[in-house]
């Protein structure tokens, strides 16, 4: 088979699921609103189950549900069977995958559950299946062709199920009014967790902020800055930030004035600054663009308010948004 065949199968299977896919808009009716309702008021767990293919799909599905804070695990049915079952609370919730909704391994399942009055949503393309009946939720899924040369593959048919899977997590999201805030909270490591990092996590806040009185001297300027270790420090007056003085400032200085004099005649003024809810990359791109290695922090309604003078709530070094993986 030439190389330009492979393409054309592999062409004609996405042309397949693609049109094959659109036919979930048919399980959006008052069945899905019912069962984000019950996921929504679960005062447990959601535990997801599946075999086969459907328990790869319910695994995924699991870990979404899990990943934007809503508590849950896979189970898988054939191990429930001997003995897994003593994981399920009456408090629980079951999302149950299966495209057929015959699987032999759900039954023991799904009698345990509805014997002690467990909610279970079933999710399964056959109206009739043993899921569907034992479910207090059925979800029917549209039966779709299979993108395989064969027809037979399950393809499509695994597509559409974790189609489905994911809409349920975004409309549950979209009810709990998810944020990048909570995305954050459940994702602090990896690329994500970075890219939502915001200068509030990242800067030097309280007693770690080097503040120099306006009315300060070099010498004791330089021993504030030489304290906190960070190379600069801010000038304040009346507790609102006037300037910086950075490590560069008093080396050159220290040719024209004594350390006698204030430390307002070396530092420059209007620094640069951003509010504690921008973003850690953000911060570090202005930092690139102005050349510095610090930017002074601000309450986000000084920033707002775009004031000159304004009260230091932290300070941001580079070497801390690095050591974060911010580039």
């Amino acid at each position: 088979m030439s190389k330009e065949n492979y393409i054309k199968i592999a062409k004609k299977s996405t042309a397949v699921q693609i049109s094959e896919l659109k036919k979930i808009n048919k399980v959006f009716d008052k069945n899905f609103i019912k069962a984000i309702e019950v996921m929504a008021n679960c005062k447990g767990k959601i535990i997801v189950a599946g075999i086969g293919k459907s328990g790869l799909i319910a695994r995924k599905v699991s870990a979404t549900l899990s990943s934007v804070g809503f508590p849950s695990f896979y189970l898988n049915p054939g191990e429930a069977n001997h003995g897994d079952l003593g994981q399920i609370d009456k408090r629980d919730i079951l999302l149950v995958f299966s495209y057929s909704g015959n699987t032999v391994e759900l039954t023991n399942m799904l009698k345990y559950a509805n014997r002690f009055n467990i909610k279970v949503i079933g999710v399964a393309s056959k109206k009739d299946s043993l899921l569907l009946k034992a479910s207090d939720v059925p979800i029917i899924l549209p039966r779709v062709k299979e993108s395989d040369p064969t027809g037979m593959v399950p393809t499509t048919s695994t597509s559409i199920t974790l189609l489905f899977g994911d809409s349920l997590c975004s409309a549950l999201m979209q009810k709990f009014k998810f944020s990048k805030e909570r995305f954050k909270i459940f994702h602090p490591g990896g690329s994500i967790g970075q890219t939502l990092l915001l200068v509030k996590d990242v800067m030097v806040r309280g007693s770690g902020i080097p503040l120099i009185n306006y009315n300060t001297n070099i010498s004791k300027g330089i021993k504030i800055i030489t304290k906190k270790d960070l190379g600069v420090g801010i000038v304040v007056k009346n507790r609102l930030a006037v300037g910086v003085v950075t490590d560069g400032d008093i080396r050159r200085g220290r040719k024209k004035f004594s350390t006698k004099n204030k430390i307002q005649v070396l530092m420059s003024k209007r620094p640069k600054y951003v509010s504690e809810s921008t973003s850690a990359a953000k911060a570090l791109s202005m930092m690139s663009e102005y050349r510095i290695t610090d930017l002074l922090v601000s309450s986000d309604s000084d920033y707002k308010k775009n004031k000159v003078l304004f009260k230091p709530t932290g300070i941001l070094n580079i070497h801390a948004l690095l050591k974060y993986g911010i580039k």
